[in-house]
């Protein structure tokens, strides 16, 4: 039997390493997607095994979608922007409010090619991760891909969200 994975080798790679070591440790997760518009728990599922780590997704494109589906105040959108460090932890909050998960990560960005701001060009991408009971500062961040082409933006985001999915 050929093995026919939909995802280019490091994706696979990668989403194969979170399977295993999460269902080590006995960790589920969740996601909150918008920029990668699902690619991620694409990924993770494309592992046989996956559902004993993967409890959910949110795929929440629109700005509508972050505040009704995983309760991002409309002020952290107002004030901050969709592509912004406190609307992905907000995210990363609510995709644990609305599941069952040990950890979630989520990602907003621009992949463009339209879109982009001076201040937020296109390239841009934040990523935030919540761990269920934890006290502390938010874990945030924001990474620069550059103007690399759509594709490239979202390929690179899943690898830095399943990367963030790790022990």
């Amino acid at each position: 039997m050929v093995n026919q994975s939909l995802l280019p080798t490091d994706i696979e790679s990668l989403a194969r390493r979170v399977v295993e070591e999460n269902t080590k440790v006995g960790r589920t997760i969740a996601l909150a997607e918008s920029c990668t518009g699902g690619l991620v728990a694409g990924a993770v599922t494309e592992i046989a095994g996956s559902s004993a780590v993967l409890d959910r997704g949110f795929v929440t494109y629109s700005n509508e979608a972050k505040m009704e589906i995983l309760g991002v105040s409309s002020d952290i959108i107002e004030t901050f922007g969709a592509v912004s460090i406190a609307c992905v932890w907000a995210m990363a909050q609510g995709a644990l409010k609305h599941s069952n998960a040990d950890v979630a990560v989520a990602v907003s960005g621009v992949a463009g090619p339209g879109g982009g701001t001076p201040t937020k060009p296109v390239g841009t991408v934040v990523f935030a991760r919540a761990v269920r009971g934890a006290n502390g500062e938010p874990e945030g961040e924001l990474k620069s891909f550059g103007d690399v082409g759509r594709a490239e933006v979202r390929r690179q985001a899943t690898l830095a969200a399943l990367d963030l999915l790790l022990p």
